[in-house]
């Protein structure tokens, strides 16, 4: 369900959100609401723990569910040390 919202944001800004919204297709709200979900996904993560470097990057990339990043480091790793020209 949806729940309406009201936010105080500078003219300028409002105005440069919406032509940016209306160039790719969606509307405000839509963009908005998706930065929050982005904003709130990693929640649970305490800021503390990673360098302001570290946190610009969190959701930067998406991998599939069954990406197996031991099994990628070994296969790396194997062919750096092992490969044999």
């Amino acid at each position: 369900m949806d729940a309406k919202l009201t936010l105080s944001i500078d003219k300028d800004v409002t105005r440069k959100a919406k032509v940016y919204a209306r160039s790719k297709g969606r509307s405000l709200s839509d963009l908005v609401e998706n930065y929050l979900k982005l904003l709130t996904k990693n929640s649970s993560i305490e800021d503390s723990e990673f360098t302001p470097g570290v946190k610009s990057l969190l959701g930067c990339i998406s991998v599939p569910e069954d990406f197996d990043y031991k099994k990628e480091i070994s296969e790396f790793l194997t062919n750096k040390y092992l490969q044999h020209d």
